[in-house]
């Protein structure tokens, strides 16, 4: 599970495009002019290329988490059993996969390696409101890896939802571990696990 999320999230980029708003860009836009960016941010600083995850997840914090629905991204994680959380344990579950993938994020920025990530022309509609940004990363050596981009347009701007790496989706990997958990421990334990599983990302990083 967590190899797959570090690859998916490498990719995601720092969702802040220069010059225009996020909300006036198209979905492929966005995810063509940010991934461009984090790739010139991850080149020219040296200490995220080293590992220093204090300043990786600030950056993370800052750029990154503004452009994703974590509410319904932990939903669609939790499935049939998010309705049996109550309005607490669906804010603690939020809160805690947030983190999750904050640190998972922070950890695979400083992975990158000279990868060519290509964002395909957007194949929607206009009046479309929920689409599938499709890109692939090629590295020397290697297959290329598709990395497609389940997107949502709110109010506010578009917002990743989900992340699906050479056909692996990060919701539902997530959602199979979250329903052996809850199927074992309840709601309550797969809070539990959640907040140890940080615990322990946050004692690692140091």
């Amino acid at each position: 599970m967590m190899r797959t999320a570090r690859s998916a999230l490498l990719f995601l980029g720092v969702f802040t495009a220069p010059g225009l708003p996020a909300q006036d860009l198209t979905p492929d836009a966005l995810v063509r002019t940010v991934t461009q960016e984090v790739i010139a941010v991850i080149k020219q600083d040296k200490d995220i290329q080293a590992g220093n995850q204090k300043k990786t997840i600030a950056l993370v914090e800052q750029k990154v988490l503004p452009h994703f629905d974590f509410t319904r991204m932990t939903a669609l994680a939790m499935g049939v059993n998010w309705r049996k959380a109550t309005a607490e344990q669906q804010q603690a579950l939020v809160d805690q996969f947030r983190i999750l993938l904050i640190r998972t994020y922070s950890t695979a920025l400083s992975a990158y390696r000279n990868q060519v990530i290509e964002v395909k022309p957007l194949r929607a509609q206009p009046a479309d409101t929920d689409v599938t940004v499709r890109s692939e990363v090629r590295q020397s050596g290697a297959e290329p890896v598709t990395i497609d981009y389940a997107m949502g347009k709110t109010p506010a701007a578009w917002k990743v939802y989900d992340v699906t790496v050479g056909g692996v989706s990060l919701v539902t990997t997530y959602r199979d571990t979250f329903a052996n958990e809850i199927r074992t421990n309840g709601v309550d334990g797969l809070i539990k696990a959640l907040s140890d599983k940080n615990r322990q990302l946050e004692a690692r990083s140091g």
